[in-house]
C-alpha cells in the first residue's frame, strides 16, 4: 500500500512555515495537473516518491531537509576565492576581533587597563593599525571584552604591527597583566563585505548589536549576493556599522555590526524592516543558509572610537 496524502502532509507539517506553505503548493499542483482518469495512480506514485525523500531526509543528521533542499538556490561554480568576489578591491584592510572572556571579579581592573595602553597603539604612527571599537557585552555571553582592530595594508601591516609589539615593553606587560584576568580568548582575522560600510568613528551613545551568523560551507557567495540588495533596507536610521566575513579562525562565518541608541530603538528599527518590500524575501532565502547564529548587545568602553 503506498502512503495515503495524510501520511505525506503529516510529514511535510513537520518543516518550518514558509517552506511548508511552499511544499503544500507543489503537492497541490503535482495533483491539480493531472487529468481526472488518472489522478488517482499517478498522485499515488508521486506521493510515494515524495514520502521516500522524506524518510532518506532523517537520516542526514538533523542537516538539510528533503524540502529544504528544493526550495535553496543553488550558486553556480566559481573561479574564484569567495575573498575577491566579496571584499573592497579598492582597499586592503584586514580586521581582527578578539572575543576576551574575562574573570568576573576582574572586569573593572581588566577595563581600567584596557583603557590604559589601547588608545597608546591606536594613536602611534608607528604601527599601521587602528583601534575600531572595544566593548563589553552586555546581553550575550557575560563578562566578555570584544576588541575590533583594522589593519591598513592587509597581511603585511599584521605582521608587522605583531613583530614590533613584541618589543614594545608597555604592551608585553599589558599581556602579562591581562592574561592573569582572563579566562579564555579567540581572536577571527576578517575582511570586510564591499556593500557594506567602512566602520568609522561616531558620537554616542549608542549601544551596540554584534550578529555572528555560522553559515553551511559553500554559501559565501549566495548570502554576498542577497544581502548586497538587502542592506539598502537596513539605512535609514544609520544603523548599519560594518560587514565582516572569516578568513583565518572559525570559517564561513559572518559578522553583522549595528549601532543604536536602546534597546527600544533596535525593536523599532527592526520591525521597520519587514514593512518594506524585499526585505522579507532576503530573510526567507537567507535563512537556510545559517548553521547557527548569535547576537551580542555591547556597550563600549570610553575609549572606543564607536561610541
Amino acid at each position: 500500500n503506498g502512503p495515503t496524502p495524510r501520511s505525506v502532509f503529516s510529514a511535510v507539517w513537520q518543516e518550518p512555515l514558509g517552506q511548508r506553505k511552499m511544499a503544500t503548493r507543489v503537492l497541490q499542483r503535482l495533483g491539480n495537473g493531472l487529468s481526472p482518469a488518472r489522478t488517482g495512480v499517478r498522485v499515488q506514485a508521486r506521493l510515494l516518491l515524495v514520502s521516500r525523500g522524506l524518510s532518506a531526509s532523517t537520516n542526514r543528521n538533523g542537516e538539510d531537509s528533503w524540502f529544504r533542499s528544493l526550495f535553496v538556490r543553488k550558486v553556480d561554480p566559481r573561479k574564484d576565492a569567495h575573498s575577491h568576489l566579496l571584499a573592497k578591491g579598492e582597499t586592503s584592510n584586514l580586521y581582527k576581533i578578539q572575543f576576551h572572556n574575562v574573570k568576573p571579579e576582574c572586569l573593572d581592573a581588566y577595563n581600567k587597563l584596557c583603557e590604559e595602553v589601547l588608545p597608546s597603539i591606536h594613536a602611534d604612527a608607528h604601527y599601521p593599525c587602528e583601534l575600531v571599537g572595544t566593548w563589553n557585552t552586555w546581553y550575550g555571553e557575560q563578562d566578555q571584552a570584544v576588541h575590533l582592530w583594522r589593519y591598513r595594508g592587509g597581511y603585511p601591516a599584521l605582521t608587522e604591527v605583531m613583530s614590533k609589539l613584541r618589543k614594545n615593553k608597555e604592551f608585553m606587560e599589558y599581556r602579562n597583566e591581562r592574561g592573569k584576568m582572563l579566562l579564555s580568548r579567540r581572536n577571527q582575522l576578517l575582511l570586510e563585505f564591499s556593500f557594506w560600510n567602512e566602520p568609522k568613528p561616531r558620537e554616542g551613545p549608542n549601544i551596540y548589536e554584534l550578529r555572528s551568523y555560522q553559515l553551511r560551507p559553500g554559501t559565501m557567495i549566495e548570502w554576498g549576493n542577497y544581502w548586497a540588495r538587502a542592506i539598502r533596507y537596513r539605512q535609514a536610521n544609520q544603523e548599519a556599522v560594518a560587514g565582516f566575513f572569516s578568513q583565518i579562525g572559525s570559517l564561513y562565518m559572518v559578522h553583522h555590526l549595528w549601532a543604536y541608541k536602546d534597546l527600544q530603538s533596535r525593536e523599532d528599527t527592526r520591525n521597520a524592516a519587514w514593512q518594506q518590500d524585499g526585505w522579507d524575501e532576503c530573510v526567507y532565502y537567507t535563512v537556510p543558509l545559517i548553521q547557527h547564529m548569535e547576537s551580542r548587545i555591547m556597550i563600549p568602553l570610553s575609549v572606543s572610537p564607536l561610541q
